[in-house]
């Protein structure tokens, strides 16, 4: 969909497929058949050092995104954006699947909807996916 306005004046919010959760959250089924088809958000004003990762797929090294979750949920690069005017501003809370999901129907039909409807009513215009 083409942007209606510039990015500058955009606001943006992240869409991470890492499994990440914050404390106090449930946290992803990794033994879920199928993949775990629901999200959590994330606040915008979290400190990355707290998001705990959930991703179930071995067919990469987690060592990274335990020592930067920036690799998977760039916050901290999106507030220098935001200083920079780059971006207008950033959604209230942010969206963390995960990743690996073998069967999609839940999640195409029910999750990603409901998703999509909370980054509406927060006036998200864009959104940074990044897949993991």
């Amino acid at each position: 969909t083409p942007l209606r306005k510039p990015l500058s004046e955009c606001r943006m919010a992240l869409v991470s497929s890492a499994g990440f959760s914050i404390p106090g959250q449930v946290p992803f089924d990794k033994a879920m058949k199928g993949g775990d088809p629901s999200f959590r958000e994330i606040p915008s004003g979290v400190d990355v050092r707290m998001l705990a990762e959930h991703h179930r797929s071995e067919v990469f090294d987690h060592e990274g995104l335990a020592r930067d979750p920036n690799l998977a949920f760039p916050i901290d690069r999106a507030r220098e954006l935001v200083e920079r005017g780059r971006i207008g501003s950033l959604a209230s809370h942010h969206l963390s699947f995960m990743g690996s999901i073998t069967a999609p129907r839940r999640l195409a039909q029910e999750h990603a909807p409901a998703a999509a409807r909370g980054l509406v009513a927060d006036g998200v215009d864009v959104a940074l996916l990044v897949p993991v």
